[in-house]
């Protein structure tokens, strides 16, 4: 307790919103509402100063003080906060050194990411030419005017968004790929939000300027609507025209990159503590776990115990991204490894303890930690908010809703309050919205102990993971009055859980191809929301259901995709299954466990 009577609690240079309404007992809800009424527009998930956190921890009754570096630490091994802007900042400055910049490349699934990094890694492999590549590590270096650049080959918002998610920075610069003759798509406001999120500057590559149908103004127009105004109309985003197929402008991106890298002053200690992000893993039956290391500070050497998650080991042989074994990397050098007990999670934080005896102790304390925090932390299904309510616990049940249309939220929401009249448990709607479920949908929920209710939408596959992970429940519907019935019954105690079919997209088959090696191939076309690889498949013909089971495969001209959206066509096998004819219809659903 201050002089002043106020509690003081000491916070880090940066938080997030959620962590610091749970530093102050407070809402997520309360502490935007406040920094709203402060002028700054913030989401759960985004980051804001220490300056910013003070004043909205002083309106809620707290005296906000500097975290030290100690506690800092800490707090950035168990993934609380990015771990680069806490670690570094305990480094001597006078030992900083720049740092080559680390870059990955996110956007819509049919605009070219895998092509672009294709075309740089074959284009420009630092020291030495494209077939010098043995092995795919998930990520490589390239030079560029004598300064290199470190990419992650991992493309998609999911790999990007789990290393947000675990505290870790996996990328100082962000390159969003737009194609000029198809423009802002879904996928590509999603990949803004992220990157925004992280607060990674983004350089746009305006890709296939090649095809009769570009259009790169109109392009250009979307993303200033989007935010990203480029430089050329006097805004602040690099957009930079180009072309994988033909391998043109990637000398412009390349140095596009350099420029952005210099004003960001990206440093590190080469000679300082060893940490950085795990960028993937796998087991090889040959040689036992391979983990692929992006080294962020300090420098790995072959022989340390590495601690990443639940995993530890000591190295017992490092690579660099050509295979080639080498015994010690850098700051923004990707290397995999040998030697782990287990497989590390994508984003994972890793760092080099003194030894495996003092790597199991802190694993064997952060699981204990982990238990506790996860035995005090109910699940917000319904059957538990009923359970907690007899017990007088609980008596509000928070809902977050999103609808498909406008229209459709205002019933919703009115026939909902309707059911606290017959109830002594009050329902506190504190979202809603039109679209599908998001990752911040997932997260405010998280953060708030509340319930998602869809009618009429999705939610998308990184809103469901982190649902399973943060323990939310997602209820979707696409009738209304089932929707209120089941929060009825729910009030009541009555409600069970079930399993719910949920089609996600529809595809009519537009041509059969024999392949060899191969065999009979479905060429097609989605006509209504979106196929996944790895979602239940049924074949219908004249109506009826004749066939159902999954995909072998699922592909977008060459390239191996996980779904394909409306619109768009695809070539697909089904696994144990031929016999399909044009004209039949290929549905896509999910099974789902829907208990509240």
């Amino acid at each position: 307790m201050s002089d002043n009577g106020q509690n003081v609690i000491e916070l880090p240079g940066s938080i997030t919103v959620r962590d610091l309404a749970q530093r102050t007992s407070a809402s997520p809800i309360q502490v935007i509402k406040i920094l709203m009424s402060n002028g700054v527009m913030a989401n759960i998930n985004q980051l804001v100063d220490f300056d910013t956190a003070a004043i909205v921890a002083s309106e809620l009754g707290f005296e906000a003080r500097a975290e030290t570096i100690e506690e800092a630490v800490e707090e950035a091994e168990t993934g609380e906060i990015p771990l680069w802007r806490q670690l570094i900042a305990d480094e001597d400055p006078a030992k900083l050194t720049n740092r080559p910049p680390v870059v990955t490349i996110l956007g819509h699934v049919d605009h070219g990411k895998t092509t672009l990094l294709d075309a740089i890694r074959h284009t420009n492999v630092a020291s030495g030419e494209a077939g010098g590549i043995t092995q795919h590590i998930g990520a490589y270096q390239v030079e560029h005017q004598n300064q290199l650049i470190t990419f992650l080959d991992t493309p998609g918002h999911a790999a990007f968004t789990a290393m947000r998610a675990r505290g870790a920075q996996g990328a100082d610069i962000v390159i969003l790929v737009v194609a000029a003759d198809d423009g802002v798509m879904p996928q590509t406001r999603e990949a803004i939000a992220h990157a925004r999120a992280a607060r990674v500057p983004i350089i746009v590559a305006l890709n296939k300027i090649d095809r009769p149908d570009a259009n790169p103004d109109f392009v250009k127009n979307q993303l200033a609507e989007n935010g990203l105004v480029p430089d050329e109309w006097d805004g602040d985003t690099i957009v930079v025209p180009v072309s994988a197929k033909q391998k043109q402008g990637i000398e412009d991106l390349l140095e596009a990159v350099n420029l952005t890298a210099e004003s960001l002053s990206i440093k590190a200690n080469p000679d300082g503590k060893v940490f950085g992000t795990v960028i993937e893993a796998r087991v090889d039956r040959a040689k036992g776990v391979l983990a692929t290391l992006l080294v962020q500070n300090g420098t790995l050497q072959s022989g340390d115990t590495v601690i990443a998650g639940s995993s530890y080991g000591r190295i017992k042989a490092m690579f660099d991204f050509r295979g080639k074994r080498i015994r010690k990397a850098g700051p923004s050098t990707p290397v995999q490894i040998m030697g782990l007990n287990d497989v590390p999670a994508a984003g994972e934080i890793f760092r080099v303890v003194p030894s495996e005896k003092e790597a199991r102790a802190i694993i064997e304390e952060r699981q204990s930690r982990e238990a506790q925090v996860a035995a005090q932390t109910p699940r917000a299904t319904l059957e538990e908010l009923f359970s907690r309510a007899q017990a007088g616990e609980d008596k509000e049940l928070r809902l977050i809703i999103k609808a498909d249309v406008q229209g459709s939220l205002e019933p919703i929401v009115k026939s909902l309050k309707d059911l606290e009249k017959d109830s002594e448990i009050t329902i506190n709607v504190l979202h809603n919205e039109t679209g599908n479920v998001s990752e911040n949908d997932v997260m405010l929920a998280s953060a708030s102990q509340a319930i998602v209710i869809g009618f009429n939408v999705t939610a998308d596959a990184a809103a469901r993971r982190l649902a399973e992970s943060e323990g939310v429940s997602i209820r979707l519907y696409d009738i209304i009055y089932r929707m209120i019935e089941d929060v009825e019954k729910a009030l009541k105690g009555m409600l069970e859980p079930e399993v719910k079919e949920t089609v996600i997209g529809q595809a009519n088959i537009l041509a059969v191809f024999n392949i060899s090696k191969v065999g009979k191939v479905a060429g097609g076309r989605v006509v209504n929301g979106e196929i996944r690889r790895n979602a239940k498949v049924r074949l219908l013909r004249g109506g009826k259901e004749i066939w159902h089971g999954e995909f072998s495969s699922l592909k977008h001209g060459k390239d191996d995709v996980r779904e394909v959206r409306q619109g768009f066509e695809f070539g697909a096998n089904l696994r144990g299954y031929d016999d399909f004819e044009v004209g039949d219809v290929i549905e896509c659903y999910i099974l789902e466990k829907t208990s509240f």
